[in-house]
């Protein structure tokens, strides 16, 4: 059960990371479903700055935690946000349909992706060994984690990005509700064109969401590599969690704090197919493979019901998906 749980965690945060940036950007009113995409560039930039500041050492062993956090995290954010300027410029300033853009941006970044990672971060042996050795500090946890047993090994047995995915999460719940950089976000998701009228830039706020989101995301997918898998691998594999996250969207209502348990429940379910079978005696493969989509499945099952209370406060902006033309107003 111990394996589950930390499991559920270090899943969980990749798409806590995806589903955060997927709700700023919504807000907004663009659905973006470029995120997978997204998370696959920020894969990419932040493993391609941790290369740089390796390669810049004397040796693997004078790479400092603070400094590759901070190089790691940036990158990733950089990268992300240029997948997200990308998005912003065709839907919001060409206003073109934000579905169509979102797909054919996951299929450039998966791409964009593979070839920064071939090309510029993994040319050779030496250079896996690196990233190996910058996950290995990257993923340190708290010193007195051993000696609390199973509640050290749950909440404090995990490394700086895990504890960073949750401080945005509350972070961004606080700013879309106690500010007013927040209620002018949310006007301009529930209508921009009201929103525009009482002086709110509407495309300012399009562009800031969409760049603050991406970039986010694009810290998941940095995660996913450095953190959850421990190095290099096909960064295009980011996809399927990138899709999750977006489905993790809907099912925590457009609330980035419920996205927290949201998101480690997601994780949950994710993981259980590898380790229930070591839990549960006699469970077969069939059944193991059902658990796959149950998130899925769940999410339909959200959507309905908030559909059928029909509360505003659970359902999504009421421009979401819809380009904004002021000449229209």
């Amino acid at each position: 059960m111990l394996l589950l749980i930390t499991g559920a965690i270090s899943v969980g945060v990749i798409f806590l990371y995806g589903c955060v940036g997927e709700i700023l950007t919504e807000k907004s009113g663009h659905l973006n479903l470029g995120i997978p995409g997204i998370m696959c560039m920020g894969a990419a930039g932040g493993c391609w700055g941790v290369s740089i500041y390796m390669h810049s050492l004397s040796s693997p062993s004078e790479a400092a935690w603070f400094w590759l956090i901070i190089i790691a995290v940036a990158s990733a954010m950089l990268f992300g946000a240029l997948g997200g300027a990308i998005y912003s410029i065709l839907t919001v300033s060409l206003r073109s349909n934000q579905n169509i853009t979102g797909l054919a941006l996951t299929t450039f970044g998966a791409g964009f992706a593979q070839f920064v990672m071939n090309e510029y971060v993994v040319r050779e042996e030496i250079d896996k060994a690196l990233l190996s050795q910058a996950s290995k500090i990257l993923k340190r946890s708290f010193s007195f984690a051993d000696d609390l047993g199973w509640f050290g090994e749950i909440f404090f047995s995990h490394g700086a990005l895990v504890y960073l995915a949750i401080i945005i999460a509350l972070l961004a719940s606080f700013v879309l509700k106690r500010t007013k950089v927040g209620l002018n976000l949310r006007a301009v998701g529930e209508n921009p064109a009201t929103a525009d009228a009482a002086g709110v830039n509407v495309n300012a706020y399009k562009y800031g969401a969409i760049l603050i989101g991406s970039a986010i995301a694009g810290i998941g997918g940095m995660f996913y590599v450095m953190d959850y898998i421990g190095g290099w691998e096909n960064a295009s594999t980011i996809e399927s969690y990138g899709w999750l996250s977006i489905a993790l969207v809907i099912f925590c209502l457009w609330k980035p704090n419920l996205s927290i348990l949201g998101a480690f429940l997601f994780g949950a379910l994710y993981v259980s197919p590898f380790v229930m079978p070591g839990i549960i005696k006699g469970i077969t493969t069939t059944q193991t493979e059902l658990l796959k989509i149950v998130p899925y499945v769940v999410t339909v099952i959200v959507l309905i019901v908030t559909s059928i209370l029909d509360s505003k406060e659970n359902q999504p902006p009421a421009s979401l998906g819809v380009n904004y033309f002021r000449e229209e107003r």
